[in-house]
């Protein structure tokens, strides 16, 4: 069981938020030149091939291959799925909407992500932190004023990638603590490798054409996307193993803030009063419970690993 710090595992979630928008914006840019679902397979393999090696050198190292082996393979195969599907629908989404926009409706994840955990982690969540992650789902609404009718029905991508989402981080919360994080995420690349590899030989999608003729920068930005990826969701593994999910999940709204400074860098794409207000809205309530967190170091830890484990 890992040792309750929760501000390092808050870090690690704005860095793995940072991950994330970086992703999905290299993402949007090169799906003009390359076929999403071979993107998407890049994205996978890369961190598979990547887990493998570092696996394959720490067994070499310790003289034993317990790191490859799953204790609980349908967990992790059920993992590597949800993960999947979520990038399916970010892969997608983001070729439909901007990325700023599409990260602020795939915020209804924390609220999604809380409940789950009071219900099924049986997680402590206090009134107050309840108030902090409605208060971000609040601002997150103010950036995308439903039923504006602005995205139509490319909504649903986030939409269904929020519950896909919400999923994945509560199974990863409980794997955290019953295998090896390194093991975990070698797993979660191999699901999504083998999968997308069998639709890519079966399906209708082009691939070594576009391969051949794609530039240096273009194979450069597919193996970054998936370094971004393997290092992102990594980051998500520790971060759940040293902190509870209703701690962390507030900061990944910091995810919002970061796309759309990337998206007027890159495609000059500026979001509008409303959206400006909603991020506010929502990084008050992330320095709130930051704030808290502070406040609460002095207190004995509420360790649910424990928990998690059951």
């Amino acid at each position: 069981m890992n040792a309750q710090r929760p501000g390092l595992g808050i870090a690690l979630i704005i860095l793995m938020a940072s991950c994330f928008a970086s992703m999905d914006s290299t993402i949007r840019y090169l799906g003009a030149f390359l076929p999403v679902l071979l993107i998407l397979w890049a994205r996978y393999s890369v961190q598979a091939l990547v887990m493998a090696a570092w696996l394959g050198w720490r067994a070499a190292r310790q003289g034993s291959l317990a790191g490859l082996r799953a204790a609980h393979p349908r967990f992790q195969l059920v993992r590597g799925l949800l993960l999947l599907a979520t990038s399916a629908m970010s892969f997608y989404g983001v070729q439909a909407m901007p990325v700023a926009e599409f990260s602020a409706i795939n915020m209804l994840t924390p609220v999604i992500v809380t409940l789950l955990a009071a219900t099924l982690l049986h997680e402590h969540v206090s009134p107050l932190r309840w108030a902090l992650v409605v208060g971000g789902f609040a601002g997150a609404l103010i950036v995308i004023r439903p039923g504006s009718g602005t995205f139509g029905w490319a909504v649903l991508f986030p939409l269904a990638g929020a519950c896909f989402y919400a999923s994945f981080q509560v199974l990863t919360a409980k794997l955290a603590s019953l295998e090896d994080p390194y093991t975990t995420h070698f797993y979660t690349g191999l699901t999504g490798a083998l999968l997308l590899s069998l639709l890519l030989a079966l399906g209708p999608v082009e691939v070594m054409a576009p391969l051949r003729a794609a530039p240096p920068w273009q194979w450069g930005l597919l193996l970054g996307i998936g370094a971004l990826g393997t290092v992102g969701h990594l980051l998500l593994i520790l971060a759940l193993g040293l902190a509870p999910t209703g701690v962390l999940m507030p900061f990944v709204y910091v995810q919002i803030a970061v796309a759309a400074a990337i998206g007027w860098l890159a495609f000059d794409h500026v979001p509008d009063g409303y959206a400006w207000l909603g991020m506010a809205v929502v990084s008050a309530s992330g320095a709130s419970s930051a704030w808290l967190n502070v406040r609460q170091r002095t207190r004995p830890a509420t360790v649910t690993a424990d928990t998690i484990a059951d």
